[in-house]
């Protein structure tokens, strides 16, 4: 799909735009890339079905934007882009994804020290260059020294959420071969870990020889590494290594545990084998020279006496020694969410109305919605004030009818994302709030607050009474920037203490708590929400990386909090 290509091109225009000060414009592009981010049909096909006409019909695409992707699908290049990085020649998305570089900053430090890219950042910042100038200072170049530090320690890693769905394409069109018997994709994306290195699939097929053929032709390889009859290797256009192995029938199961990892878990039942008398490897698990299982994984776990291990879990943490009691937890399903608590709408700077909105999730089949518009002191997302929040209610009171009377069971609740300030007090009086069917807490500026007084700001805004839920609670932004440093223990016992739910945000670029952080909330019994923080209709659908990650965590449906249905989620 050439969606996410189209969007990356025009988050960098907005940025180019924003570098030269332009009004308005910036916002438009911003607009547009995340529509095509979140669109589910392929923006190619809907030009090749109706033209440059049907382009202008997707939300925010005017004439202009609708001619720059008629122009690129026809020709790979925006001739406005092109133009654009000319004029200012810098690698906008390697600099903007140093934490506090914005479009503005980047084109000083271009004027006046011709820093084009991460390297030229990073040689300006340890020879003592980017503190001299205006708007930066010692501190900026410290940070800005940190940042590259935090990138370097993530590169070659890519997010779940831009890997998993083109795996699945992959998946989708090797599976579609006749020859195909079983295909499962492995390693780290079948744990759904949150960061991956590289994608692995295996397979059983009748004509192994055919379906590399049709594996190295794929759209957007630009490099095969390595084409076998068993298996193949090769570089995708975004920068990472898919693998296909085609396995005998037989061995399938134990290749798929093997490959699968973690290396810890596998040494661990590797280990077990061997305390039974047995070998286990990728080929089969074997008593003396006989083989006795390795068609299927389930078969290989019971074998060793175990019950079959959820892939997220996989990681020798614990889940060994369940198995082999019999007491692995039930982990969440996408099934049992009942409806998202952190939700945006048109009212903060949302692509779509409330309606729109809690329209998406009833059909999704959700038994409500929680609109979460930010307040005010986030004036860049429009943040409500107390009397847009009272407006706001209205609108909602009247959708609600509106629905009762078209006989639907569903509701819209409203809440708010309310800022954590500086000094742990929220942005929006205790009058407004106490109005409101829950009210979320979150912290959207100085994250570089010492431990103490960053656990002491959360934890003060956790005393509000009308403070139900915190949102992305450790503040991180995967590949961008580190949790913010904070007690995690003080912030699970205060949760706790004055009944307050956690957040695992299920946005790919947060998926914030960290799955080890939602196993301890979870063994000190404090609720958490699984919500998408959505701002169009479609990132609604983003909640199953938040359910992975709760599965990572050991997380059941008694657990969160919004598995529960309306009346006992009012209740509580």
């Amino acid at each position: 799909m050439k969606n996410q290509e189209l969007a990356q091109i025009f988050y960098e225009i907005a940025e180019f735009l924003e570098m030269e000060g332009v009004a308005f414009k910036p916002y438009a592009y911003q607009k547009v890339a995340l529509v095509l981010e979140s669109l589910e049909e392929d923006v190619e096909n809907i030009y090749n079905s109706g033209g440059i006409k049907s382009l202008e019909k997707i939300p925010g695409v005017g004439k202009n934007i609708a001619e720059r992707i008629e122009e690129y699908l026809k020709t790979g290049k925006i001739k406005y882009y092109q133009q654009l990085k000319k004029k200012t020649p810098v690698n906008i998305k390697e600099l903007t994804s140093v934490e506090g570089l914005g479009p503005k900053k980047i084109k000083n430090l271009y004027q006046k020290l011709g820093i084009k890219n991460l390297k030229d950042l990073e040689r300006a910042a340890k020879s003592g260059k980017i503190s001299s100038l205006f708007s930066f200072g010692e501190k900026s170049e410290k940070n800005i020294l940190e940042g590259i530090s935090f990138l370097k320690r993530n590169k070659g890693r890519f997010l779940l959420g831009d890997i998993l769905p083109i795996a699945e394409d992959i998946e989708q069109k090797i599976k579609s071969l006749k020859e195909i018997q079983r295909i499962s994709v492995a390693g780290s994306v079948r744990r759904k870990k949150e960061t991956i290195g590289d994608v692995d699939f295996l397979a059983t097929a009748k004509n192994p020889s055919k379906i590399m053929d049709f594996f190295v032709s794929l759209p957007d390889i630009v490099k095969v590494w390595s084409k076998g009859i068993t298996r193949s290797s090769v570089r995708m256009r975004q920068g990472f290594d898919v693998d296909l192995r085609v396995v005998s029938r037989k061995s399938y199961g134990s290749a798929l545990q093997y490959f699968t990892g973690s290396k810890e878990h596998n040494i661990a039942t590797r280990k077990i084998a061997i305390n039974k008398g047995l070998k286990l490897n990728e080929y089969g698990i074997f008593s003396g020279k006989k083989m006795i299982g390795g068609e299927n994984e389930e078969g290989i776990y019971k074998i060793l006496g175990m019950d079959w291990v959820p892939p997220e879990i996989r990681e020798n943490q614990g889940e060994v020694e369940s198995a082999l009691r019999n007491t692995l937890p039930d982990l969440i399903k996408l099934k049992d969410i009942k409806g998202d608590l952190h939700c945006h709408s048109d009212w903060d700077g949302g692509e779509n109305s409330i309606f729109e909105m809690a329209e998406a999730a009833r059909i999704k089949g959700y038994q409500y919605l929680g609109i979460s518009d930010h307040t005010k002191f986030l004036r860049i997302e429009n943040g409500l004030s107390e009397k847009g929040l009272a407006n706001q209610k209205k609108e909602i009171s009247r959708l609600n009818k509106k629905f009762q009377v078209l006989g639907f069971k569903f509701y819209i609740l409203q809440g708010a994302e309310t800022n954590i300030l500086s000094d742990g007090s929220i942005d929006i009086k205790d009058q407004a709030l106490r109005k409101l069917d829950y009210a979320i807490a979150g912290i959207h500026s100085g994250f570089k607050m010492p431990k103490q007084r960053m656990t002491e700001r959360i934890i003060r805004a956790m005393k509000n009474p009308f403070i139900k839920i915190i949102s992305h609670p450790t503040g991180r932004i995967l590949k961008k920037r580190d949790e913010y440093q904070v007690d995690f223990d003080k912030i699970l016992r205060a949760a706790r203490q004055f009944k307050v739910v956690l957040e695992i945000n299920s946005c790919p670029e947060r998926l914030d708590l960290k799955d080890v952080y939602i196993r301890k909330a979870v063994e000190a019994g404090v609720k958490l929400v699984v919500s998408t923080d959505a701002h169009h209709k479609n990132q609604l659908e983003l909640i199953k990386f938040g359910v992975f990650q709760a599965r990572r965590g050991w997380a059941q449906k008694k657990d969160i909090l919004n598995c529960q249905i309306l009346e006992k989620l009012l209740k509580w």
